[in-house]
């Protein structure tokens, strides 16, 4: 039931941006992925900003798409860079379990490698749940060059808060 609703919310909310002239930016880190809108009046974000936060992707891309969990990372890198913080202030992680582990396969058939590549070129780390890829038969050497893996997902989000991270909500 709560998943249902959550998913109503979003199809409401992505709806009337779908149907409109939002605006829509890309850059000024990830050109080609990570869209974002401008929200006027808010001005920049103090330029001493820094974040560490990680996200939590447990769900593969449906084929031929990029997988949208480790696309929301690139859109905060986005996002934020466009209003004033610089990338070098972002350490930003995705915590990666479930099926999601086959969008990190080293591929030419995964449509969400060139990003991770292009992420992890501009220090966003991917850390794979190996317990997840263990039980999916998935050894460190199938996964993109400069994907870690950790004990299990749960490991890393405990680590990473240790170090300061905090969780993205969504």
């Amino acid at each position: 039931m709560k998943l249902m609703i959550m998913i109503g919310g979003a199809a409401l909310i992505a709806a009337p941006l779908s149907a409109q002239d939002t605006g829509v930016r890309y850059g000024p880190v990830f050109e080609d992925f990570g869209p974002h809108l401008s929200v006027e009046g808010i001005g920049d974000v103090p330029a001493d900003t820094e974040f560490a936060h990680s996200f939590d992707v447990a769900r593969k891309a449906p084929d031929g798409q990029r997988n949208s969990g480790f696309e929301s990372a690139a859109r905060f890198m986005n996002m934020h860079a466009a209003h004033g913080v610089d990338p070098e202030n972002m350490r930003l992680a995705v915590v990666v379990h479930g099926s999601a582990v086959k969008d990190l396969l080293d591929g030419e058939d995964n449509a969400s490698a060139a990003m991770v590549r292009e992420m992890l070129d501009a220090g966003v780390r991917f850390i794979v749940c190996g317990q997840s890829a263990v039980g999916q038969g998935i050894a460190q050497e199938d996964l993109i060059p400069g994907v870690e893996m950790a004990l299990s997902a749960m490991t890393a989000h405990a680590l990473l808060q240790q170090r300061g991270y905090t969780l993205n909500p969504f």
